[in-house]
């Protein structure tokens, strides 16, 4: 797998582009939080290891910037859940 997870902050999504095919993760902000809202990865992409790609570079990414997580999204929270070193991003925790 390549390629590198950025945030496209004018459509409110962390993107990952491999192979011509993108996967993201929605957020929005709330209260200087950041709200996960929805994953979806290509089923060209599924299997390859992208969606945790794509999950693990939005919460360093949120680290980074100092900023909390509130996991709405199914696939995040699992996620979180599955690596217990990103629970203190979570919001209220």
């Amino acid at each position: 797998m390549s390629g590198e997870v950025k945030d496209n902050a004018a459509l409110g999504r962390y993107e990952l582009v491999v192979d011509g095919a993108t996967a993201f993760a929605d957020y929005r902000m709330e209260d200087g939080r950041r709200v996960f809202t929805h994953t979806e990865v290509p089923e060209s992409m599924a299997g390859k290891g992208i969606g945790s790609a794509l999950a693990r570079g939005a919460l360093e990414d949120a680290r980074a910037k100092g900023m909390a997580v509130v996991p709405l999204c199914p696939f995040i929270a699992a996620y979180i859940e599955r690596h217990p070193d990103y629970r203190d991003l979570v919001a209220g925790t």
